[in-house]
């Protein structure tokens, strides 16, 4: 069997609910305004798909135009290392596309994303030839269904003391895990974060706390926007309300004062969205940066290096807790990831109106848990009617 194209479509997401924090009145798309599709053809007549994350900062008055740059990269790393190939070589092509130019090899989230969308219709292709869901083809299934964890809605009027009638609804839905974001904007250099935002985000474990006590775990959510001295301040108010985790206090650039930050909480630290290759993610394990690796297999490269990394987080005793803020195929490659590893421990949970009806079947979320799609390959098969209805390019 041999690759023989590529096609990609850009879809125009519908907006949904606002999450983790922010400016409830924006509208909203849950992992991003659009969706970058690609479709990998061969001489057997097996069509593999793939999602190139288009990142959810793409909003507001972005149109597809925006993306022609990364389609074109999508097509021109295809058409140089991918056609011709026998598309079971994964590994092979992989490092031919990351190390085939000596100039491009760094990691890149930009490119990472190209090789993470191409790789995962690699092994849709593979695991439709096989009949066999990708899952099977790494180990087998380790997880029957998998932990999911929600995103808290905005808290009503902004008070802080109102995040506990939140809390009741999220345990109410089924819930056993819920994260929010308090600091913003998320865009930026490193910031401090002033007493006042700090006692706030201490006021909102506290009225979570006081509603439900210990039967939902919260995760502190942030984007890397504090500096050093902000972030350990902010364990030290939060720590006594054994926060789930606190991600990315610090950006991600800095392994070294991730892991200062670490030494200095018994909060475990959870970071990894925004890393790409497994050198990236055996830094932070080395370093002991975090115990929480939030690998994003549609940026990270990868499903073969989603699987990687969760094996050196095995060896350390750390824990997968895929990230999946993203496009509903992107999604469906982590939940693959995530059945066939010992060390998963909870996946994000963020659908939009048209995550739940882009596919014939779609992935269920329900009183806590995804369900895993049981399919050959990636287990998802796209509704043509609907994909038909919101193409724009």
């Amino acid at each position: 069997m041999k690759v023989t194209g590529v096609k990609t479509y850009v879809v125009e997401n519908e907006p949904g609910e606002r999450s983790g924090g922010g400016d409830p009145t924006i509208r909203w798309y849950v992992g991003g305004k659009f969706f970058l599709i690609l479709e990998l053809t061969t001489d057997e007549g097996i069509i593999g798909i793939g999602e190139k994350v288009t990142g959810s900062s793409f909003t507001g008055d972005m149109t597809s135009d925006t993306f022609q740059s990364q389609i074109k990269l999508v097509h021109e790393t295809v058409e140089a290392f991918v056609i011709g190939q026998d598309p079971f070589n994964i590994e092979k092509i992989w490092y031919d596309m990351y190390a085939g130019r000596h100039d491009y090899r760094l990691p890149s989230m930009h490119y990472g994303m190209v090789l993470s969308g191409i790789e995962m219709a690699l092994w849709d292709i593979v695991g439709k030839a096989t009949n066999q869901p990708i899952y099977n083809l790494l180990g087998g299934k380790y997880w029957d269904k998998l932990r999911a964890y929600a995103y808290m809605p905005p808290i009503p009027e902004g008070k802080a003391e109102n995040a506990g009638k939140i809390a009741e609804n999220l345990l109410k839905d089924g819930n056993s895990a819920c994260k929010f974001d308090p600091f913003h904007p998320i865009q930026g250099p490193a910031r401090d974060i002033g007493l006042p935002e700090i006692t706030y985000c201490e006021n909102i474990f506290k009225s979570i706390r006081s509603a439900v006590g210990n039967e939902l775990e919260v995760g502190l959510g942030t984007h890397g926007q504090l500096t050093t001295y902000s972030a350990i301040r902010v364990a030290k108010a939060i720590e006594p309300y054994q926060p789930f985790w606190f991600e990315e206090p610090v950006p991600p650039e800095n392994i070294d004062e991730m892991a200062r930050v670490a030494a200095h909480t018994s909060i475990p630290i959870a970071t990894g969205e925004r890393l790409a290759t497994i050198f990236q993610f055996s830094e932070i394990i080395r370093k002991q940066a975090a115990q929480i690796i939030q690998i994003d297999i549609g940026q990270c490269g990868g499903i073969m290096v989603g699987k990687k990394v969760a094996g050196i987080a095995e060896a350390s005793y750390a824990v997968i807790a895929p990230h999946m803020y993203c496009g509903p195929i992107a999604a469906a490659a982590a939940l693959q990831v995530a059945a066939c590893s010992p060390n998963f421990m909870i996946t994000e949970a963020n659908q939009g109106p048209l995550h739940k009806k882009i596919f014939k079947e779609p992935i269920e979320f329900k009183d806590g848990f995804i369900q895993i799609p049981k399919g050959p390959g990636l287990g998802v098969e796209l509704d043509n009617k609907v994909i038909k209805d919101h193409i724009v390019s």
